[in-house]
């Protein structure tokens, strides 16, 4: 391929209409503008503004709101927190952030155990947690999360137990009357 082809095919990606006035000037025609940014600015404002008068920028979801975290991108992860809000992703703190929030609920997360042998390994394995996440060295904060006794734990447990059972079954809420009525007027038609 010789030099002028590659000029040429340069020119023609710079500006496609350059090419056709090399070829055959015609007198009559009229001579193409060169491109200018400024004849493209305007092109867009006019298309934008077309655009708005056909009703294509109407019920856009934030029109007339401020825009959700427009505050928080010069945060340098904020694409991070984003996307961990988005996604609705949990169970990724540090383990020693994580072992506080398993500590606040560890007696619920108890008491839906049905065996006391099973409340003392889910007791054990929430220590071994503990001590593994002591012995890292990988920084972060501390940990500050104590261990639980075993044999205190299934005793609460045991405590909790009898008195959800001691305690009087919840009242049944009563239905909506619009339910009764209907039921009613059913049985009514069919004898």
């Amino acid at each position: 391929m010789d030099e002028d082809a590659r000029n040429r095919a340069a020119r023609y990606r710079m500006d496609p209409d350059a090419d056709r006035a090399d070829e055959s000037p015609d007198e009559d025609a009229p001579v193409p503008r060169q491109r200018r940014p400024e004849d493209q600015t305007l092109w867009v404002d006019q298309q934008i503004r077309a655009a708005m008068a056909r009703g294509e920028f109407d019920d856009l979801p934030y029109a007339g709101k401020p825009l959700p975290h427009i505050d928080t991108a010069a945060e340098p992860d904020w694409w991070l927190k984003r996307f961990i809000e988005r996604e609705q992703i949990t169970g990724v703190l540090p383990e020693a952030l994580q072992l506080r929030k398993d500590d606040a609920i560890l007696d619920e997360q108890l008491d839906r155990l049905r065996s006391e042998r099973a409340v003392r390994e889910a007791v054990d394995e929430f220590n071994r947690r503990i001590v593994a996440a002591r012995r890292q060295l990988q920084g972060g904060p501390p940990v500050v999360t104590q261990l639980r006794d075993i044999e205190v734990e299934v005793a609460a447990w045991r405590a909790r137990r009898g008195r959800r059972a001691q305690a009087p079954a919840p009242l049944p809420e009563p239905p909506p009357p619009g339910l009764i009525r209907r039921a009613w007027d059913r049985l009514r038609r069919r004898g």
